[in-house]
């Protein structure tokens, strides 16, 4: 894996970040790289006054877990796996008409969402409170 897998075009072109540059970089707080890093077994460097130094190849692995936890709904356990394996992900493994189908299927649950909101709503206006659990 080269250092830039994975890292936008537009990345820096520093050896090394601290922590708070690293966090902005993934998109997430300080603490949850912190927390990546034990769970997920990473070595990082520490400067001379022990703050942590993230490389390019570390910051392309935290915007990987990033993917997999916050995009496709990995947990913890699911994610590492997923890395340590080196696999697909396994959502979509079988094509596009799986995809097509979980997002039909994704779409439909908003729909029905919206609609329980629009008839609690309703209900809740026309003073029903034992239908809601409100009573």
């Amino acid at each position: 894996m080269s250092d830039d897998e994975g890292l936008p075009p537009e990345f820096p072109d520093k050896l090394f970040f601290r922590i708070g540059e690293a966090a902005n970089l993934v998109g997430v707080e300080a603490h949850v790289l912190r927390y990546w890093e034990s769970e997920f077994k990473m070595r990082t460097q520490r400067s001379s006054t022990g703050q942590r130094m993230y490389r390019r190849k570390d910051i392309a692995r935290f915007m990987e877990i990033r993917r997999l936890l916050h995009e496709d709904g990995f947990t913890i356990a699911g994610a590492r796996k997923a890395l340590e394996d080196g696999a697909a992900p396994p959502t979509c493994a079988s094509g596009g008409a799986d995809d097509a189908r979980v997002r039909e299927a994704l779409d439909r649950v908003k729909a029905l969402r919206t609609q329980v909101g629009s008839l609690a709503e309703t209900y809740r206006a026309a003073g029903v409170a034992s239908f809601l659990g409100d009573g």
